[in-house]
């Protein structure tokens, strides 16, 4: 047995420069992800995190990563889909997951790529479920029809059997053994339902109230609830994910709630950052757009408020502060400046305007 050349580190660094605030799920999933690339088998993954936490920009990470090793590049076949697709599907037993792997296998090892090639591909592929929290079986105590069809659709793939599908005119059979499946869902109503049974003492202590000083200097009480801390099998059963389904995923890892030092590095230290795209941007009229230490940390407090949106709240509370110069840019060039008055005005505009409408 010849030596891989990546250990679980090695990916974790990679996937560090994207993803903020997640270093118990990145960790994990990267050393899935070795086990997945070397053949052994890998536990499939379900992300738990609020809106913003990270899901997609992990799974993204992920492809990126992928796609720039050659060596790896049968292994780089990343497909992401939303749940309710499965739903709707009209082969059957996860056939639109093997026909969206084998479209992706062509696009990336091109289309006169020998057929033994594809199936491979397909076989060793990574597909991300998004909104895996959609598919419930049952919705208020009755049988959800649409969310029991996607989650045996995605069964029949993860309990390993040999499964066909039509593609390019021919039936192809594959063996979907080595597929390792990630799905993500916010699970809303798990959050509340398990904090409640937290809060009221039910299996476990009940929650006691801490005083938190944030990086503004704000002061709060708040109840200290890890989701990661109280969840069980039987809450996801209870929230409609069959016992089947749930016990296929071996690795269940509860995203942290991004606190305001994540959300400002998000904002400004990722390529693809709110603010280096917004730099982008103005560096096309000739002007150097700059921001304060002091306006990030109230750009990251203003976000941090905005609870169960996660890195989605920085653009919204970014774009009412820099909505009016996007419009007219200095036609001049020179240096923009956002500083913490800036910043305050907008919080301070949406707030007064969200009051007077109650």
């Amino acid at each position: 047995m010849s030596e891989f050349p990546l250990r679980p580190r090695d990916i974790f660094e990679e996937l560090h420069k994207t993803v903020v605030g997640q270093d118990d799920a990145v960790r994990e999933l990267s050393v899935a992800l070795v086990k997945h690339l070397v053949g052994q088998p890998a536990p499939n993954i379900l992300l738990i995190g609020n809106s913003g936490s990270g899901k997609t920009t992990i799974m993204r990470a992920v492809e990126q990563f992928l796609s720039k090793k050659t060596a790896l590049i049968e292994f780089a076949n990343v497909v992401r889909l939303n749940a309710n697709v499965l739903a709707e599907e009209h082969q059957g037993y996860g056939r639109v997951v093997l026909g969206r792997l084998y479209e992706n296998a062509k696009k990336t090892l091109g289309d006169d790529a020998p057929p033994e090639l594809l199936r491979r591909s397909v076989e060793h592929g990574i597909v991300f479920i998004d909104e895996v929290d959609k598919i419930r079986a049952q919705v208020s105590g009755a049988p959800n029809v649409r969310g029991i069809v996607a989650q045996e659709a995605l069964l029949t793939l993860m309990e390993n059997e040999h499964v066909q599908f039509e593609a390019d005119g021919t039936t192809h059979t594959v063996n979907s053994s080595g597929i390792l499946f990630v799905a993500g869902g916010a699970f809303e109503e798990l959050y509340d339902n398990v904090l409640r049974r937290a809060t009221i003492g039910q299996d476990v202590a009940p929650l006691q109230p801490v005083v938190v000083v944030s990086a503004s200097g704000e002061v709060r009480e708040e109840l200290p609830f890890h989701l990661r801390d109280y969840l069980k099998y039987e809450d996801l059963f209870r929230y409609g994910m069959t016992p089947q389904f749930s016990s296929r995923f071996e690795s269940i890892i509860v995203l942290n709630d991004l606190s305001e030092g994540d959300l400002a590095k998000i904002f400004v230290e990722p390529d693809a950052s709110i603010f280096r795209t917004s730099r982008d941007y103005f560096k096309r009229f000739g002007v150097d757009l700059q921001i304060t230490r002091a306006a990030l940390i109230a750009v990251a407090w203003d976000a941090s408020r905005q609870k169960r949106l996660g890195a989605r709240a920085l653009r919204e509370t970014f774009r009412r502060v820099i909505r009016n110069l996007e419009f007219d840019p200095a036609t001049n060039g020179g240096v923009i400046t956002i500083d913490e008055n800036m910043v305050k005005q907008a919080i301070t505009g949406r707030d007064q305007g969200t009051a007077s409408k109650r």
